[in-house]
């Protein structure tokens, strides 16, 4: 090839430069996507769906106003994706915004993707309300945990006896009963002290389903999660990607800045990010960033 760069001929030099071309490009992507693509063990949660579990923290209305946008944003991010959603349960506040969200994502890749939103996401922009312009922070937790409707029953991940119900009337804003019936529920599962409470149905029957299966939900995370813990090759990316006590990311709205403290990833387009297209970009990085860390440490065993 190269004796044929160097040739007098220049529509010779001219094909031998566009052969060479598409040689290098076939390589690089052979090494950059293929070669990564068949060490990098295949995933076993990939036919999970998932279950978004959102709260308010720190910065009071700003905090829960910015809650129902980070909602409202992986709604898109589903329908992009053409995942099913369903809002389990939401506690909207009436000065606007939501306390805290349930929402049930389905689809196949939806808990691979949506995990590494697991963590403490901080906003700062200037409320409506500040007169001075002062930027506020804000911040919103979320946690997400894998959902199936299959799990084998050969390794059930509760026994009944396990299993706790209280049954109450439900309760509106203000702690004044909605109905006068013991619609609500609350489950607890006595070995590890998981509590789930449902309210938002309108009969008893529906909200001990809907209880039920976050609580399936929180279990086998657990359950993931200690696998994890015990597989060497991966352990190290997703534990430290599933702290959720680390601030992940920042939405800076006077910059129109969005920071994953993760990879040290910036992107200048907020709107692209709360539309659910530019959370894309984030989510791609840091599973390719995944992968990679478990090829390194394939390589080094």
């Amino acid at each position: 090839m190269s004796h044929l760069l160097d040739d007098d001929d220049p529509n010779m030099r001219s094909l031998a430069l566009e052969e060479y071309k598409t040689l290098e490009s076939t390589l690089t992507h052979q090494l950059d996507v293929v070669f990564p693509s068949l060490l990098t063990p295949q995933s076993e949660t990939s036919h999970l769906s998932a279950i978004l579990e959102i709260k308010s923290g720190v910065g009071g209305s700003e905090a829960s106003l910015f809650l129902g946008e980070m909602l409202r944003m992986y709604l898109r991010l589903a329908q992009l994706r053409q995942w099913s959603t369903k809002i389990l349960a939401k506690n909207e506040l009436d000065s606007g915004g939501f306390k805290d969200a349930i929402v049930e994502v389905n689809g196949e890749g939806a808990y691979d993707a949506l995990r590494w939103e697991s963590g403490v996401h901080r906003v700062q922009r200037v409320p409506a309300t500040e007169s001075s312009g002062r930027v506020h922070t804000s911040t919103v937790a979320v946690i997400v945990l894998p959902f199936s409707n299959e799990v084998s029953s050969s390794e059930p991940l509760y026994e009944d006896k396990d299993i706790k119900l209280e049954v109450m009337r439900a309760r509106g804003a203000g702690g004044q009963h909605v109905n006068k019936t013991e619609s609500a529920v609350r489950l607890t599962h006595i070995p590890t002290g998981i509590t789930v409470s449902m309210q938002d149905e309108r009969s008893q029957h529906q909200n001990k389903a809907r209880a039920y299966q976050v609580l399936k939900a929180r279990l086998l995370d657990r359950k993931l999660t200690s696998d994890i813990e015990n597989r060497r090759a991966t352990r190290r990316a997703l534990i430290r990607s599933a702290d959720r006590s680390e601030k992940i990311r920042t939405y800076n709205y006077p910059q129109d800045r969005v920071t994953d403290h993760r990879l040290g990833l910036t992107m200048m387009n907020l709107t692209s990010v709360m539309e659910g297209d530019g959370l894309v970009d984030f989510i791609n990085a840091l599973q390719e960033e995944h992968d990679q860390t478990v090829m390194e440490e394939i390589l080094l065993t």
